[in-house]
């Protein structure tokens, strides 16, 4: 009952995610994407991070049974559209994740499989990173891994257009529906962030913006997912999400905020969203 007011209707989204301290990453830039781009935001928490612009100093996982507990009270409530995944932590979580998809499904999951820290170092063992593979990334609509990540899940090296564009059917044979590839780690492009995507139905495209010399870019692949997870939500077709996703994460990038003395975060105020002229 709402006597006086007026009700309004406004997709649902939910981040599978890992908090945060600083702010920059995970489920925080996720929250500040989904608020954005004027959605509303729930949460399943699956681990805390003690971290900041500099890297993660600790981290603290959530048990199994309280994320599970989580996704119940969800589903059992709210009208969940579309779900991202963040960091998961280690296999434990992954399970627990894939399991509590499998029970209440929330509409289109999209994973970015966050696997390798910035300064390269591995953030999912490799048992957590086989669970994945065979236990989440089947239920997927969209992942999102950056070349690093790319490398890790189809185990070579990943140097040229070729190599990618192999690489992204390989994971799709792992079941997931469309595969993006995000390329902004290549040695061999220094004046350009160059993104290759493979869609469910065969097709595929290069999203290109220009290169920004920035270490500013902390939290960039939640921001990137986030935004797609947001439209998809509002029942926007992939396809014409992507390029304009691209440029909400290029702009957030390129009007940087002073925060933080390491890798600092994005802007999140950037205003670009579907269907206006500030995406062109």
């Amino acid at each position: 009952m709402n006597a006086g007011g007026i009700m309004i209707d406004i997709p649902q989204v939910i981040t599978i995610a890992s908090t945060d301290a600083s702010g920059g990453a995970g489920i925080n830039a996720d929250l500040k994407t989904f608020h954005n781009q004027g959605v509303y935001a729930a949460t399943i928490v699956v681990g805390l991070t003690a971290q900041n612009t500099y890297g993660v100093q600790d981290q603290y996982p959530i048990p199994a049974k309280f994320i599970l507990e989580e996704f119940k009270s969800i589903a059992d409530d709210l009208d969940i559209k579309a779900a991202k995944t963040g960091a998961l932590l280690d296999e434990v979580r992954v399970h627990a994740v894939a399991q509590g998809w499998q029970s209440h499904n929330l509409g289109k999951l999209i994973i970015d499989p966050v696997m390798v820290a910035k300064g390269g170092s591995h953030l999912l063992s490799d048992t957590a990173i086989d669970t994945l593979k065979t236990e989440l990334i089947p239920l997927a609509f969209l992942i999102t891994p950056n070349l690093p990540e790319a490398e890790i899940l189809v185990g070579r090296s990943l140097k040229t257009d070729q190599d990618i564009i192999h690489a992204a059917m390989t994971i799709q044979n792992m079941g997931v529906k469309n595969v993006l590839i995000k390329g902004g780690h290549r040695a061999d492009l220094k004046n350009e962030f160059a993104d290759y995507i493979l869609y469910a139905d065969g097709s595929s495209e290069w999203l290109t913006m220009p290169g920004i010399k920035t270490k500013r870019t902390h939290g960039t692949g939640d921001t990137l997912s986030s935004f797609i997870t947001a439209n998809l939500a509002k029942g926007y077709d992939l396809k014409d999400i992507m390029p304009v996703a691209k440029k909400f994460t290029y702009e957030a990038i390129r009007q940087t905020i002073n925060v933080g003395h390491g890798h600092g975060p994005l802007n999140h105020w950037v205003a670009i969203t579907m269907g206006t002229e500030d995406n062109k």
